[in-house]
């Protein structure tokens, strides 16, 4: 155990030095193996093959459709069409912001990306109708988290490729808890504005309603057309998202004609950005899993709890805790990499079920993402917004309550998440 605590320290160390996650994951992992004299000779082939799953090739396929989206006009016309509908009324913006990204959520498979497409749209229009900016800020924040929590999402993939669960079945649980956060959202965005009489656009006559509803149609089918061809059956999620991207590219291209050559060069650019750093991640914590196989860390760790706790909801309340700081820290795909290997074996020892608890993992990933130092949201929107962390942070505050009670709803009421998987 010695190695563990110079492993776990090493990493604190390299990310307090700001040092990637996953470069300080992987150096620390390699540096502990050496500690014990482990060969080397596997590390490199086992980094090539933890990335090299057909179910990981979905991540690159929905992070491009998502991207295309947002920089080929369809999340704004979307955008525009639910406006026209929704936007005259109390809280009618808010609605617009929360549907949205849920919608887009439905796409892209990120919360990043949810929230970056559809904050630079909707915060300087709320700001415009009256909002407070930091209440703005703060829900494109917290609904963007929707994006790894409703189907199809990357977190719920790489969940499924750990865990050897059907990622089909995650997807489906992920469709109700999903719904869920965003009705608790909008209930609390229209009590809002009604309290602090936030302002409204102009009504829209109902040809105006209808002529951006077909615009906006394209994109509307576009998660129909995922969902519809993952549980028919048709096409496997890694095939759906690239379908995905084959239609959102010639909707952008054709459609819309936004697709110009140099949109199309940042939109490949910023794409294998976003890959490249999740796929580094996936190979360093595979590395990291060496080192917890070789010293037998997951087993030592479910042994111990066995002989200090037979309370299944004591270890729950304990993981969220555990997820709650983590998520202060690291990002999602970091979180589930590193714990789940180890979670594993302890989760079938409670006898919960690992459907079930993806749900629970991925809300506290959500969390993660609004919760400061390292929020990814938080720096989304900011970006978006030219202000700072901390106007942020204030603005995310109360919907990071509301986020928790969803959290808590899912976890006492297991068949929010499991109804839909059977």
């Amino acid at each position: 155990m010695n190695t563990t605590v110079i492993l776990v320290l090493l990493f604190i160390v390299l990310v307090l030095l700001r040092v990637p996650i996953a470069v300080a994951l992987g150096l620390s992992s390699i540096i502990s193996l050496t500690l014990i004299d482990f060969t080397m000779y596997p590390v490199i082939h086992k980094m090539f093959v933890s990335s090299s799953s057909s179910a990981l090739m979905a991540i690159p396929g929905f992070i491009f459709a998502g991207i295309i989206m947002a920089r080929g006009g369809i999340s704004y016309h979307l955008i525009e069409a639910l406006k026209s509908w929704i936007g005259h009324l109390r809280g009618g913006l808010a609605l617009v912001t929360i549907l949205a990204c849920m919608i887009f959520a439905a796409i892209s498979g990120s919360s990043p990306a949810t929230a970056a497409a559809v904050g630079g749209v909707m915060i300087p229009g709320m700001v415009e109708a009256g909002y407070s900016k930091r209440y703005s800020m703060g829900l494109v924040a917290a609904a963007g988290t929707l994006g790894i929590l409703l189907p199809p999402s990357i977190p719920l993939i790489i969940y499924g490729v750990v865990s050897e669960q059907s990622i089909g079945k995650l997807f489906a649980a992920g469709i109700i808890p999903g719904i869920l956060l965003g009705v608790i959202l909008m209930v609390a965005a229209v009590v809002n504005a009604r309290i602090k009489n936030y302002g409204q656009l102009p009504k829209q006559d109902m040809s105006e309603r209808l002529r951006k509803t077909r615009k906006a149609s394209w994109g509307f089918f576009l998660p129909i057309l995922i969902l519809a061809g993952i549980y028919s059956g048709a096409v496997t999620p890694t095939e759906a998202s690239f379908v995905a991207v084959l239609y959102s590219f010639v909707i952008s291209t054709l459609v819309y004609k936004e697709m110009k050559m140099p949109v199309f060069r940042k939109i490949v650019k910023e794409s294998i950005n976003i890959t490249a750093m999740i796929f580094l991640i996936i190979s360093a914590a595979t590395i990291f899993g060496m080192f917890l196989t070789t010293e037998q860390v997951p087993q030592d760790l479910a042994y111990w709890i066995q002989s200090t706790s037979t309370n299944k909801w004591v270890f729950i309340i304990s993981i969220n805790i555990l997820f709650f700081v983590l998520g202060m820290f690291l990002d999602a795909v970091s979180i589930i990499l590193i714990t789940l290997p180890i979670l594993l074996p302890i989760l079938l020892l409670f006898d919960i079920n690992l459907i079930h608890f993806a749900i629970i993992m991925t809300i506290n990933m959500e969390l993660g993402m609004i919760t400061p130092p390292v929020g990814l949201n938080l720096f989304v929107v900011s970006g978006i917004s030219k202000e700072r962390i901390g106007e942020v942070v204030y603005g995310v505050l109360p919907f990071f309550g509301l986020l928790f009670i969803g959290l808590v709803l899912v976890i006492i009421f297991p068949e929010l998440s499991l109804f839909l998987t059977r």
